[in-house]
């Protein structure tokens, strides 16, 4: 592996880690509120209370909020196998 594909791959890590970290919560609570209903029954819990709900969770190591975060990262890479397997399947 060399330096700029190494490179290239901490770049989409960061920022695909980034985008499960902050707009994926935030995601979750927008269609969350729309199928089905209100997050909480405290009136001023809203999208930041799930996404520090999420948070917390990441700091005590709970399994499921690192499998969130770190879904769009492991769509990336299902789709990079899907795409080699794809391209090397005889016809």
């Amino acid at each position: 592996m060399t330096n700029d594909t190494l490179r290239r791959e901490i770049i989409i890590g960061a920022v695909l880690f980034a985008c499960g970290f902050f707009v994926l919560p935030l995601a979750i609570y927008w269609v969350g509120r729309e199928l089905i209903g209100s997050y909480s029954t405290d009136p001023t819990a809203g999208a930041f209370t799930l996404a520090e709900s999420i948070w917390a969770d990441l700091l005590r190591l709970r399994l499921a909020a690192w499998a969130l975060v770190l879904t769009p990262y492991g769509l990336v890479q299902l789709l990079r196998l899907a795409r080699r397997v794809w391209r090397t399947a005889p016809l």
